[in-house]
């Protein structure tokens, strides 16, 4: 990328910043610190929560189990500073300062973590009832909303949307799901795998209403375009999320297409001493052959261990990123996973029966394996990731067998 300026493995700062308290940010901390980095770290964000892990705010959060996900980190010991409750609102980088409600904050290497804010529905904010589940605090909004068993409309069939139907069904809910595409997951997943997912809905009791738009929300109702009226005590909008990057405008920092931080393969930026990591960036894959922007778990989890090495140095020209994406999703009573980047397979291999409860679907590109989804099949999961990773040639009739381990299916 030749608007790069930033120099990996380059003299070590004095202080290194991180905007974004959530995974991502959380982990480059302590990725610095385990890399033996012992100038200042300061760590910023914008809610005033100890930080804490999102994965848990649509399960154990949410349905009381839990009355939090603070992350078992000690901040103080590790010597990084939390400046929490402060929002950061510019970005200076001639000053080389990061802008916040509180005042600047001086930087020699800054970290942009900030993540993704999920997407609003058009129209409905400020109608009481509709809420999002993003944040510690929309968990704690819907938590007596579901001990309430009030009648719910969910927004959106994503994977967001589907945990959230089931943790509302299992509190005793009644739960519509409401997606203006013909089928769950149309933008993730092709449709003959989105395919045997649409059954789990009403298996659970769970109302889909697919090709279906809202056209208003109102206190205590979703009417459709149809001219459908479905009563709702609460409203829940899953309907995606974009980079929380809006902050960055003026700053002459490079954004993509979908207002991610543009990174390079060391994830650094167009900017001098500016990193970016997690849900707010894109990098370049090799492995994949085009830039990816990942809003998932593992990606927050890993990606700050490189951005770390890199601020660290000391690993010749620098440590590249490119990881074999990962994550999961736990919904009606079924254990999804997938590993990969599936766009340019020109094969599909199904393991299973996917009417039945365990079943993947591999993903080829030649005789290679680019991508893996599984669902109750965990250790194709965990042997196909280490595939993807290695490129080893597969015989795709054993692959197709799933009686076989997926590893025997090496050539």
């Amino acid at each position: 990328m030749s608007e790069q300026t930033q120099e990996p493995g380059g003299a070590a700062p004095r202080r290194v910043v991180v905007a974004g308290a959530g995974m991502a940010g959380v982990q480059t901390a302590v990725a610095l610190r385990e890399r033996g980095f012992t100038g200042e770290v300061t760590l910023i964000g914008a809610e005033p929560h100890q930080p804490y892990d999102r994965p848990p705010l649509s399960k154990a959060v949410l349905l009381g189990t839990a009355e939090s996900s603070a992350f078992d980190v000690d901040f103080e010991e590790l010597g990084i500073e939390l400046r929490l409750g402060c929002e950061v609102t510019g970005l200076r980088p001639g000053d080389h300062e990061l802008d916040t409600e509180a005042g600047p904050v001086p930087y020699d290497v800054l970290v942009i973590a900030t993540g993704a804010e999920p997407l609003r529905l058009p129209g409905a904010e400020g109608v009481p009832g509709v809420h999002l589940l993003r944040t510690l605090d929309d968990a704690e909004r819907l938590r007596p909303v579901l001990a309430g068993r009030h009648d719910i409309v969910v927004v959106g069939a994503g994977w967001i949307g589907a945990e959230f139907a089931t943790a509302a069904r299992e509190a005793g809910c009644a739960v519509t799901v409401v997606e203006a595409e013909e089928r769950p997951l149309a933008g993730v997943l092709p449709a003959e795998v989105a395919a045997p997912m649409t059954a789990w809905y009403p298996e659970a009791g769970v109302a889909l209403r697919t090709h279906a738009r809202v056209a208003r929300v109102e206190p205590g109702a979703v009417l459709l375009d149809d001219g459908t009226r479905l009563p709702a005590g609460a409203v829940v909008v899953g309907i995606g999320a974009r980079p929380s990057t809006a902050w960055l405008a003026g700053s002459g920092i490079v954004l993509g297409r979908h207002g991610e931080v543009v990174a390079d393969a060391h994830l650094a930026t167009s900017l001098p001493d500016v990193y970016a990591v997690g849900d707010c960036a894109s990098f370049p894959s090799a492995r994949y052959g085009e830039r990816l922007l990942v809003h998932h778990w593992d990606n927050a989890l890993q990606g700050p261990r490189t951005v770390a090495a890199n601020i660290v140095g000391g690993d010749g020209d620098g440590v590249v990123y490119d990881p074999v994406p990962y994550f999961w999703s736990e919904q009606f009573g079924r254990f999804v996973q997938y590993a990969g980047h599936h766009a340019d397979a020109d094969r599909t291999v199904w393991r299973g029966d996917p009417a039945g409860p365990a079943w993947s679907v591999c993903w080829l590109r030649g005789d290679r394996l680019v991508a893996l989804l599984a669902v109750g099949r965990p250790r194709d999961l965990a042997q196909g990731r280490r595939l993807i990773e290695s490129g080893a040639a597969l015989d795709p009739e054993r692959v197709a067998d799933p009686a076989r381990p997926l590893k025997s299916a090496t050539v």
